[in-house]
């Protein structure tokens, strides 16, 4: 029987992660929040187009996608930065074609990208977002729950230190009980409580957990006044409403339509490096948004954004989601890594290793003030002398969380029913 590796996946909200050792350039938080243009070896996490291979960004619509089939007419929410730096933390265990299709299930071509550059992106997004901020609160991190009997080989766990800033905790799953409280405890200080439990059981035969979390709270750069929240319907479906606290505020923001694909895009910035971009479809037009959602689609969005005056309805939510990665990955072709057919030999040397669970939950808290995000969660006034436009976010709406300086999609979900958590 092979020995189980469970993959435990946890967001919290927006971030930006951790440390340098060796790497030839390792620009300190001051340098990186002075200057937003890093060198292309940074660039694989952007949102961004991307001219050489593909990206992060391919997988973070793939997965979306995926996650609406799973459950069509449901709130969707997670992290995707969260899943990739877990899922690119297994892969320095992984070789052959297991490793290959988790690169290429997140979208990196190792024939056109060295696997060190992969690497050092997630290593300086993990960098970016430790960076001390007082404008706005994030926090990344990455644990390995090794059993005490288990010995990894000391390349891997150098290497996850090196890269992925990990910590490591001798575990006992023979006592499965204490291992799941063990596991769940570390997360829930990590998320600030926001994400008490992430896994429900631990097989005795586990040798390995690995956890990724990611925690983010930032106030609103205009926030919403409280007294001019009231009570509205949300238009769930042709035949279902229930009622929100919609917020309201008359300012000036970035926002664009999109008459091809019949959609508002309305961007909110927080305080500090983060941004929240809201895409409203007309009535009927969520699948033909959806079918669009692309890497090229938000670049292309990002050069359109122009500032106007808006009267902008947004409703007051919290909201979460829970995944079996497991299943979604397998639906996108990442499928050795399950199986029998795994080889995780770099991680003992042995072939006998096998990804079993993979989970990851997410939860997010929209409000007048801001947001907040765990599991796995950002405007300029000009003088336009033209009247409002009047945007009214009443049915269903995607949104998307990036971080300004690396560019990269840390949140992103569709809101189908704000009334529901």
């Amino acid at each position: 029987m092979n020995s189980a590796l469970s993959v435990c996946l946890l967001l919290a909200a927006l971030c930006a992660l951790a440390h340098c050792h060796h790497f030839p350039h390792h620009p300190t938080c001051e340098d990186d929040h002075k200057d937003t243009n890093h060198t292309e070896d940074y660039e694989l996490l952007n949102q961004a187009c991307v001219k050489q291979g593909t990206s992060y960004a391919d997988f973070t619509f793939r997965f979306y996608k995926q996650a609406v089939l799973a459950e069509a007419d449901k709130n969707v929410f997670f992290s995707p930065i969260s899943i990739a730096t877990a899922f690119a933390m297994l892969a320095m265990g992984a070789k052959s074609a297991t490793r290959t299709q988790i690169f290429e299930g997140m979208g990196f071509s190792l024939t056109e990208v060295e696997e060190e550059d992969i690497h050092e992106s997630f290593h300086h997004h993990i960098h970016m977002m430790n960076c001390p901020n007082n404008k706005i609160q994030t926090s990344m991190g990455n644990a390995l729950f090794i059993a005490t009997e288990f010995k990894a080989l000391e390349k891997f766990l150098q290497d996850v230190k090196t890269f992925y800033e990990t910590e490591y905790f001798p575990t006992n799953f023979h006592n499965s009980k204490e291992a799941v409280k063990k596991v769940n405890g570390y997360v829930k200080k990590k998320t600030n409580g926001k994400i008490p439990e992430l896994v429900s059981f631990l097989d005795p035969n586990t040798i390995l957990v690995l956890v990724n979390y990611i925690y983010f709270k930032a106030s609103w750069e205009n926030p919403f006044s409280p007294f001019h929240t009231l009570e509205e319907d949300f238009l769930v479906d042709e035949k279902t409403s229930v009622k929100v606290s919609m917020m309201r505020r008359d300012t000036d923001y970035e926002s664009h339509y999109d008459d091809h694909l019949s959609c508002w895009l309305v961007q909110i910035p927080y305080n500090g490096n983060a941004k929240a971009l809201f895409i409203l479809p007309d009535e009927g037009k969520m699948k033909k948004l959806e079918a669009a959602l692309l890497k090229e689609t938000v670049c292309k969005w990002e050069k359109l954004l122009q500032k106007r005056t808006i009267n902008l309805y947004i409703p007051k939510f919290s909201i979460s989601g829970s995944y079996d990665v497991k299943l979604l990955f397998e639906k996108m072709g990442i499928t050795d890594v399950f199986s029998s057919h795994a080889d995780l030999s770099g991680i003992a040397g042995t072939s006998d290793l096998h990804v079993s669970q993979a989970i990851h939950k997410a939860v997010l808290n929209v409000h007048e003030n801001g947001t907040e995000a765990a599991g796995a969660t950002a405007i300029v006034v000009t003088k336009l002398l033209r009247p409002s436009i009047t945007i009214k976010f009443n049915r269903p709406f995607v949104v998307m969380i990036v971080d300004k300086v690396t560019l990269s999609t840390m949140f992103m979900g569709k809101i189908v029913n704000p009334t529901i958590k």
